[in-house]
């Protein structure tokens, strides 16, 4: 797949969807990437889409949907979006740029489910979305999409369902073998919206996710438009304005060469590794199951966190070349399977096994690790840890000071 994106990209690398009378071949190939995805989640004739950078502006564009939707049709100054506290953190970054507002609502501390009940009584007269993921970052658990479905049917909202992470893994599970709890896609009565991300398990280039509406109406409050600009007429459907056609042109080639049977097939060989360490771990002694693994997420946390923090057990995996996502409020971690993983269903066990065991034996080894920085963070006030983290994006951003000099390139001064 690399040679192939590589020799894609370099067809495409100047073209702009911005103008699709220019580049006539980009703008058939987001219209069929868009299709290829509405035919995995079951969308009908009249469903539609567009290509965007990746989930979170997938996210961005369907709120900003129902924001402008809210406001034409019931005259809501401030549209509120429900949503769980497992939802993308997208949401809330949705609602901070739309001027909007987030209600956020419990899980079941069990299941890790959004709490049905919960969301439904959030919903006001200012309620213009609710939100279901398929699955959620932090447990890889399904949300009851089926129940939000018919909740968001009768009260003639939106309903948006976030399968970024779910992906390409989530509309074969029943062929496959590993039937998800609740339906998610558009045969759910009330579903009106679906995100998808084709750089996740699409295996294209970063950059393209695909954003799916019901109908082409919802869709058209994505869309800006100014019809005034001295530079003529601007439409977009998109955050940006100009956006790269060879990203779109790699999505397509990659789904077009990976087709449904190798889509299938990478999905049975994940869901076989994280059916595999989910097992492992149910019989491990020191950590259990956060929800269960419904979808190529497997996460999990210590059973005793006083004695042997989730935190420390994620150095000590790291130490042993593994990269755990870290989780909080609960504190736990958790393993995305992909293809890379397939195979190290057994080394990952092992080398959890053995992780376990060095913190036991050695239960200061990693004491100024995460656990100090998660720790710290917990019993600061939000505003410090706030600063903290801007601070940190600062250094990262940063490098020594240089000059250019025309020919040779970037120096050092």
């Amino acid at each position: 797949m690399r040679e192939l994106n590589q020799k894609v990209f370099g067809l495409f690398e100047f073209a702009n969807p911005l103008h699709p009378e220019t580049f006539p071949f980009v703008r058939k190939m987001e219209a069929e990437v868009v299709r290829m995805a509405l035919n995995l989640f079951n969308g009908d004739k009249n469903a539609c889409g567009f290509v965007t950078t990746g989930g979170t502006e997938s996210i961005l564009m369907a709120m900003k949907a129902y924001r402008d939707w809210g406001r034409e049709k019931w005259g809501i100054e401030r549209p509120e979006i429900v949503v769980a506290s497992s939802a993308h953190a997208a949401f809330v970054k949705a609602s901070q740029l739309m001027g909007m507002h987030t209600v956020i609502v419990p899980v079941n501390p069990k299941t890790f489910r959004a709490d049905v009940n919960a969301m439904k009584r959030a919903i006001n007269r200012n309620t213009v979305v609710i939100v279901g993921s398929a699955v959620q970052y932090s447990q890889g658990v399904f949300d009851d999409i089926e129940s939000l479905g018919r909740i968001a049917q009768k009260r003639g909202i939106g309903m948006h369902v976030d399968s970024c992470l779910g992906s390409f893994i989530v509309p074969f599970l029943e062929k496959i073998g590993h039937k998800p709890p609740f339906l998610a896609d558009f045969r759910v009565p009330g579903v009106t919206s679906i995100s998808c991300d084709t750089h996740k398990y699409g295996y294209s280039p970063k950059g393209t996710s695909v954003i799916m509406f019901r109908e082409e109406n919802l869709r058209r409050y994505a869309y800006f438009v100014i019809t005034g600009w001295s530079g003529g007429l601007y439409a977009s459907c998109g955050l940006p304005g100009s956006r790269a056609g060879a990203l779109i042109a790699c999505a397509w080639a990659t789904m077009v060469s990976l087709g449904y049977e190798g889509y299938e097939q990478a999905a049975r060989q994940i869901m076989a590794a994280s059916k595999a360490i989910e097992a492992g771990i149910r019989r491990m002694d020191g950590v259990e199951m956060m929800g269960a693994a419904e979808s190529s997420v497997v996460a999990f946390r210590s059973s005793d966190e006083a004695k042997l923090p989730s935190l420390v057990i994620h150095d000590a995996m790291a130490a042993r070349g593994w990269n755990l996502s870290k989780l909080q409020l609960p504190f736990g971690l958790h393993l995305a399977c992909t293809r890379l993983t397939r195979n190290m269903a057994d080394e990952f066990l092992n080398d959890l096994r053995d992780s376990i065991a060095e913190c036991r034996r050695e239960p200061n080894k990693y004491e100024g690790g995460s656990l100090a920085i998660y720790g710290a963070a917990a019993s600061a006030p939000d505003a410090v840890v706030d600063q903290v983290a801007r601070v940190y994006l600062d250094v990262s951003l940063q490098t020594e000071r240089r000059k250019f000099q025309p020919r040779t390139g970037i120096e050092y001064s």
